[in-house]
């Protein structure tokens, strides 16, 4: 197995359905600007609220490029 050298970057993903739905639009998002994406972790989980209600999940995600 050779080493390996990896670049992370954070971003925020959101969606108006899920959590889950925002950690995907985050990746998908990434994967159109770079390449070599290899991993990712959840690092923060939030929302907005309008009027009582939650109107939009957030998920702070820093995602693992790896360098060549």
């Amino acid at each position: 197995m050779s080493d390996s050298v990896f670049k992370k970057i954070e971003i925020v993903g959101t969606s108006s359905k899920s959590f889950d739905e925002a950690t995907a639009n985050a990746v998908a998002k990434a994967s159109e600007t770079m390449s070599g994406l290899s991993w990712f972790e959840v690092v923060e989980l939030r929302g907005a609220i309008e009027n009582g209600k939650v109107k939009q999940y957030q998920v702070t995600v820093r995602i693992g490029c790896k360098v060549d």
